[in-house]
């Protein structure tokens, strides 16, 4: 019995008694059309031979003269969600007060980033280095080399998770293999001895100069992750392993034939994700167990869904405990006891819709949404899922409350010179394995699209966007009948929505001309305490300005205690652009700058190449945080105290 077989057997049971079993012939959808809206459950295969026997099936009716997807597109590239998306720990007030978090979503559900902090050391992971840093006497303590050679901007983001003397390193597809148990040696960019070309999970022991304690390697890519108190959550996204040729010769019918033969004479260890731990010198292989496999009622068998599950409170990474949906997977989002993966049909039917300018049929524009309870310290249990029409902007659409999951989409054809898109908020309960839809608001932004989501509570704030700004309030504290209660036009839009205590949201995004062309960079302080009249208070503009904020909030601080707002900004004009973090102090009577710091190295020709990419707070300490090093800033006088070169 193989490993990966004996770690499944505690989940089979629970997932069966869930999902149930069943041989019934696969339901495969053709390959330019999609399941309705409600149209799939989750169910378990009876055997290895009777999944292998599904895959092929609808692998096979879903293959193409190029192979799998539009172009032969196995979906197999990496990447966070679409900004990957955009992703402040809840409420905005919720951060302890000595130092800040990670902007998170969610609070209790912490997400990866390039720099963590627990008050008593910075942490940091950028282009494969980890390094380590005492925020009260300002020094570097320590410094870890994880992917040698990985020097430069590598296409890929890093993240990491903390827990005590813990740091789980997220390092995605395409880098160097650590030597496990010192200072990491220098090891050639390579797949592992099996093969393996994925994303790399490495412990690290931070209680003294850090080390590694082991290392998980599994094919695929990474989606994103989650952790709640010593658990964490990593989703991955893989495809079959499936080499198919691209003769020249040949005619599309001959090449869909070939590509056919190809998927029957697969094995199902072409299907199932491969792992490799690596632990005390000693490395061990796997794949995960058909008996850890479910499938929706109709799916095309072009990729797989894996949740892994580790413990930072153990010494040791673990087989990962793998959980797999026969499934896309785009968007991860979780509030704590459970944790919601998302996908939508964007990356099939669009390039050929666009290019043909025909708006989506409605069954081209579905969501689906997996829900998991993540409460234990056991693997995920799967709970419920749903299909809701449309498609979403980032984790940010997603919100559970009060035991209702809102979800924000957008559908119809945003792009040419008749967009017909709107978009809708629906508000959905569990209901034995399925979340059904109990009240839903549509119309929102007619020919627009979102920009832009944030739930506080029972009110969701939406930002639609094409030539103005929409700020539409949504109230939902009645689930079945929520409906909007304001709506704010203004030029320009928020990419981005954060709560800033009782009835103020700040939203960053783009200032934009009557005619929806973008201006430069735009802060905006809302009064969203009468729901039915929302009104912008303060506006804060720089020409040519953009932020990456805009597509990936972890770039964002706001400290509560000062009313301090922290933004990197890029600024664009003659010469090179200028890079900075933007400090401005939100009050009502509008926005005040306090500072602009600077990780310049160099003058003339070489300056301004180092964007500071995060910014975080510790004990009245303003740190900022790029490639080049960390800076430490007076939270009071705003002078520097400190600079930590790390290049």
């Amino acid at each position: 019995m193989s490993p990966a077989r004996v770690l499944g057997l505690a989940l089979v049971a629970g997932l069966a008694l869930v999902t149930g079993c069943t041989a019934e012939p696969v339901p495969v959808p053709p390959p330019d059309r999609h399941v309705p809206a409600g149209g799939f459950r989750l169910v378990a295969f009876d055997s290895c031979p009777e999944a292998l026997r599904q895959l092929k099936t609808a692998a096979k009716a879903y293959v193409g003269p190029w192979g799998l997807g539009p172009n032969g597109d196995m979906r197999t590239f990496g990447g966070v969600d679409q900004a990957a998306g955009p992703a402040t720990a809840g409420r905005a007030d919720a951060a302890p007060k000595s130092y800040s978090g990670t902007n998170t979503h969610e609070a209790g559900a912490d997400e990866p980033d390039l720099v963590k902090t627990d008050g008593k050391r910075i942490v940091t992971v950028q282009h494969g280095k980890l390094y380590v840093v005492d925020p009260a006497t300002r020094r570097l303590t320590g410094k870890l080399e994880l992917a040698p050679g990985a020097d430069g901007f590598r296409g890929t983001e890093d993240g990491l998770l903390l827990h005590g003397d813990r740091a789980l390193v997220l390092l995605r597809a395409g880098v160097a293999k650590p030597a496990v148990g010192g200072g990491g040696g220098r090891v050639a960019d390579a797949p592992t001895p099996d093969g393996i070309v994925g994303p790399r999970l490495v412990m690290v022991d931070l209680s003294g100069q850090p080390k590694i304690l082991g290392e998980y390697r599994i094919d695929g890519n990474l989606v994103d992750a989650r952790q709640v108190g010593t658990m964490v959550r990593v989703v991955v996204r893989s495809a079959p392993r499936l080499n198919f040729p691209h003769p020249q010769q040949a005619t599309d019918e001959q090449r869909t034939a070939a590509n056919r033969e190809i998927i029957d004479n697969a094995t199902v260890d072409d299907w199932l994700p491969r792992y490799e731990v690596t632990s005390d010198g000693r490395t061990s292989a796997g794949r995960v167990g058909c008996e850890r496999v479910s499938r929706p009622t109709a799916y095309s068998g072009t990729s797989l869904v894996t949740m892994l599950s580790f413990d930072l409170g153990t010494a040791a990474l673990g087989a990962g405990d793998p959980v797999t949906v026969i499934a896309d997977g785009d968007t991860v989002y979780s509030n704590g006891p459970r944790l919601y993966v998302a996908n939508d049909q964007r990356w099939r039917v669009l390039p050929t819709l666009t290019a043909r300018n025909i708006a989506p049929d409605p069954e081209d524009e579905t969501t689906e949404i997996y829900q998991f309870d993540i409460s234990g310290a056991g693997a995920p249990r799967y709970v419920a899922d749903a299909s809701v029409p449309g498609w979403l902007i980032n984790q940010y659409a997603m919100s559970e409350w009060d035991g209702h999951l809102r979800v924000a989409t957008t559908s119809g054809r945003t792009w040419g010179n008749k967009p017909d898109s709107t978009s809708s908020v629906h508000v959905l309960r569990a209901d034995g394995t399925a979340l059904t839809q109990v009240g839903k608001v549509t119309g929102l932004g007619k020919g627009e699209r979102i920009y832009a989501v944030r739930f506080v509570g029972g009110t969701g704030y939406v930002v639609t966007f094409r030539r103005t700004d929409p700020l539409y309030t949504v109230d939902l504290r009645d689930p079945g009948a929520p409906k909007v209660s304001g709506e704010l036009k203004i030029n320009g839009y928020s990419a981005y929505l954060h709560p800033a205590g009782e009835g103020r949201l700040l939203g960053v995004g783009q200032e934009a001309s009557d005619q929806g062309r973008v201006q430069g960079t735009q802060l905006s302080l809302f009064d969203v305490a009468d729901p039915a009249r929302p009104t912008r208070i303060a506006q804060y503009h720089v020409k040519q300005g953009h932020s990456e904020v805009e597509f990936d909030p972890h770039a964002f601080l706001y400290w509560p205690a000062e009313r301090l707002v922290v933004v990197p900004l890029t600024v664009y004009g003659k010469g090179m652009p200028s890079n900075v973090a933007l400090a401005l102090r939100a009050g009502d009577g509008g926005f005040t700058e306090v500072a602009r710091i600077d990780h310049t190295l160099g003058t003339g020709r070489t300056a301004g190449f180092t964007p500071i990419r995060r910014s975080l707070v510790v004990d009245g300490v303003l740190w900022t945080v790029s490639a080049a090093g960390l800076k430490a800033t007076s939270l009071s006088t705003m002078k520097t105290l400190g600079w930590l070169r790390t290049t």
